[in-house]
């Protein structure tokens, strides 16, 4: 007995309809893989899920370059725009930029002595100098650098000095403090002097002092 024909609308059941996505789209992505290798087929399948997910497929012989590739090859093809000219002049910019990084890359390995035997004497020269500015640079700032040095060197030299003098200074002028301390200090003497001077014991009966 054959399978009955499905009717194609949408599974109201969340469950069911998750199950369901998640059969197809395996299916889907297995049959894209199964055609790129049987037939040699350049295949990209973009799908996305309810929920935004993304899963995605690119032949093996582009799976080194992005599926752009495949989406501007459909572009060119089918006449249809998918993308403005905004984003044709981004990716021009990012080219651009990658092959700067390029070159930058492959200078960076001649500078290093990398990959040498391909360059032309012109070449050479060119680089030779580069060697000696960047030399020349670096041996400025390191004279820079000593500099700086010497002169937070000569200052921190500046304040140890005057903070010595302070501190001798303090010492001179406590130990002159306590030597006064030392020398003026009588307390037999000092509180005399503070006695008035017209005070005097009178007698509380004067015929005891003439009798004596």
């Amino acid at each position: 007995m054959g399978r009955g024909k499905i009717e194609i609308k949408r599974i109201e059941n969340q469950s069911n309809r998750q199950v369901t996505f998640s059969k197809r789209k395996n299916g889907i992505l297995k049959k894209a893989k199964e055609i790129s290798v049987l037939c040699d087929a350049e295949v990209g399948v973009v799908v996305f899920s309810s929920a935004g997910k993304l899963y995605d497929f690119c032949s093996p012989r582009t799976s080194c370059v992005p599926l752009s590739r495949i989406l501007e090859k459909y572009q060119t093809n089918s006449g249809k725009i998918l993308w403005d000219e905004k984003h044709k002049s981004l990716s021009a910019e990012i080219d651009r930029i990658k092959k700067e990084n390029d070159n930058m890359q492959i200078e960076l390995r001649h500078l290093k002595g990398e990959d040498m035997n391909s360059l032309q004497p012109k070449e050479l020269i060119m680089i030779e100098e580069a060697l000696d500015n960047g030399l020349t640079s670096l041996h400025e700032k390191q004279m820079e650098h000593y500099d700086r040095l010497v002169k937070h060197g000569k200052m921190l030299e500046d304040e140890n000095k005057l903070l010595a003098f302070k501190v001798h200074q303090h010492d001179i002028a406590l130990s002159g403090s306590m030597r006064d301390l030392e020398l003026g200090y009588h307390p037999d003497r000092d509180f005399a002097a503070q006695m008035p001077i017209t005070f005097r014991v009178q007698p509380s009966h004067p015929n005891l002092q003439e009798d004596s």
